[in-house]
């Protein structure tokens, strides 16, 4: 057995997420900005002058938009083909070998982008970078998520937003310093940066535990005994392991083995109402309208508000700067205020700025006006990053069963992928055939969409053990029962711990009859 460096306990939590955990959401990010950072570079629009919308008008330009909108898109096109294929090899290669994959995946795709000289080569390259991380974006949550401890798992998990915000940021500054540059250096540099990370993640996976939930599934139990006794600092003999590893087992037996098929039937587990949840989750999270601010944000900040190109550039770099100094606030509230109440929160708020950023865009000449959308997307930065950006990872992995956790998480990472992908994709044609009316679309989506479901149909999973979820779905029959189960399995909680009444295994009378007999 690996000794992880002598490492155990928080110290060994620490260092998956610092080692592993930063390098690959850093990637997230970062691939995430890069590209939108590039399209009005001359090195770049006069070696692909198929998707340049910057010196081109009337059909022309919208013709372009088009292409520029696959072109940019493409990336997450091959990024759901990547988290949809963990449904086949997840379980199969377990957590870290998958990582692994995805990462000398991501680099191969990063070297074709960067030594691209025809526009094919630059869109297969895309294709398999996209590949690569979405099998990644798929597998680190649930690693992550599986080694944590129920008290602070939301809080490591939800350092994500930390990580993706810094990864935005460097692209966007990256991006900035390399447009001082002539030739090709000036695009191909920020491309090929992106391996930096990759490679970290490739050579640091090795060195530490697999997820000690997939090593019991997979039946290696005493592997599994160790990986949980150095997470926990006790000793392998600890009747907290024992415990442990009891909880995991009664968990599987609950809700089966579980294959792919399975998460489309609900059953007395409801995989179907949990990958529902899942998917919907990671679909709120992309059409938030957070990929035009992504991707696009050097566009509206030159195509809107009608601001030079140095200048867009330095804004879109302060504003992922900001988003990054504002992540940690969800970091240190999730576990204080709870999932539900965030999401509830995030849409709020994203609603009312892209509302106002809309209004404001509508008259570019006025300043006043334009100083407020500028002020706005800096909000609306601060409202998606606390309430969705790390969040929405979070809830997905904690709401799959370990039975079917792969093939949930895979489901709802490709249902990311795909609305990301359709976001990045109509953007261009939207800004071109709409204009200021396209963020009005994204007001009414958080507003009339997302608030709504997030308040009727998600349950809260604060401060819950992973099996503990469970217990929402067992106990519920309707798509409506988990809010209220949810909120019924918290007061036997707080009951238990103060010492009112005594759970086993959560199967015993209704919890009115037991505040009764309390």
């Amino acid at each position: 057995m690996q000794n992880y460096f002598g490492l155990r306990g928080e110290s060994l939590n620490a260092a998956l997420i610092w080692a592993v955990i930063m390098p690959a959401y850093l990637l997230f990010g970062y691939n995430n900005a890069v590209a939108g950072g590039l399209l009005d570079l001359p090195a770049w629009v006069e070696l692909f002058p198929q998707i340049d919308t910057v010196n081109t008008t009337g059909a022309k330009q919208a013709h372009n938009s088009r292409i520029q909108g696959t072109v940019v898109a493409v990336y997450t096109l091959g990024a759901l083909f990547g988290a949809l294929s963990c449904t086949l090899i997840g379980d199969q290669l377990g957590r870290r070998r998958t990582i692994m994959l995805g990462a000398v995946v991501t680099c191969m795709g990063s070297i074709l982008q960067c030594s691209a000289f025809s526009f094919a080569q630059l869109i297969v390259g895309r294709f398999i970078t996209g590949l690569g991380f979405g099998a990644i974006s798929a597998t680190a949550p649930n690693w992550q998520t599986e080694c944590s401890r129920a008290g602070h798992r939301g809080f490591v998990v939800m350092l994500e937003s930390l990580f993706i915000s810094g990864g935005l940021a460097i692209s966007a500054w990256l991006n900035f310093g390399m447009s001082h540059t002539t030739g090709g250096v000036s695009w191909r540099f920020s491309l090929a940066f992106s391996c930096l990370f990759a490679l970290i993640v490739l050579f640091s996976v090795p060195l530490w535990p697999e997820s000690p939930r997939w090593l019991i599934k997979m039946g290696r139990i005493e592997e599994a005994r160790h990986v949980l006794a150095a997470l926990d600092d006790v000793s392998i003999d600890s009747p907290v392991i024992a415990e442990e590893v009891r909880e995991i087992e009664i968990s599987l037996q609950e809700t089966g083995k579980g294959t792919f098929r399975d998460i489309f039937r609900n059953g007395p587990a409801r995989f179907a109402n949990r990958a529902f949840i899942a998917a919907v989750t990671q679909c709120f999270q992309q059409m938030s309208g957070i990929n035009i601010l992504g991707f696009y944000q050097a566009t509206i900040f030159r195509t809107f508000l009608g601001l030079d190109a140095s200048t867009a550039r330095i804004l879109a770099a302060t504003v992922f700067t900001w988003q990054t100094l504002c992540a940690p606030i969800g970091a240190l509230t999730i576990e204080r205020v709870g999932r539900r109440k965030l999401m509830i929160f995030g849409a709020a708020g994203m609603g009312l700025c892209m509302a106002i950023i809309g209004g404001c865009t509508s008259h570019p000449e006025n300043h006043a006006a334009v100083h407020a959308a500028i002020a706005f997307v800096y909000l609306f930065n601060l409202f998606f990053v606390t309430g969705y950006l790390g969040l929405a990872f979070l809830y997905s992995s904690e709401i799959a069963p370990l039975s079917v956790r792969t093939p949930i998480t895979a489901l709802s990472t490709t249902s990311s992928w795909l609305f990301n992908f359709t976001v990045v994709e109509v953007t261009p044609t939207g800004f071109n055939s709409l204009g200021y009316k396209y963020f009005i679309i994204y007001a009414v989506i958080n507003w009339f969409l997302i608030l709504p479901t997030v308040y009727f149909f998600f349950p809260e999973t604060q401060g819950l053990h992973l099996e503990s979820v469970d217990r929402i779905f067992l106990e519920s029959k309707t798509i409506f029962d988990p809010v209220r189960v949810a909120k019924s399995l918290r007061i036997r909680a707080t009951l238990e711990k103060s010492g009112g009444i005594r759970l086993d295994e959560g199967k015993e009378k209704s919890v009115e009859d037991q505040e009764v007999e309390a």
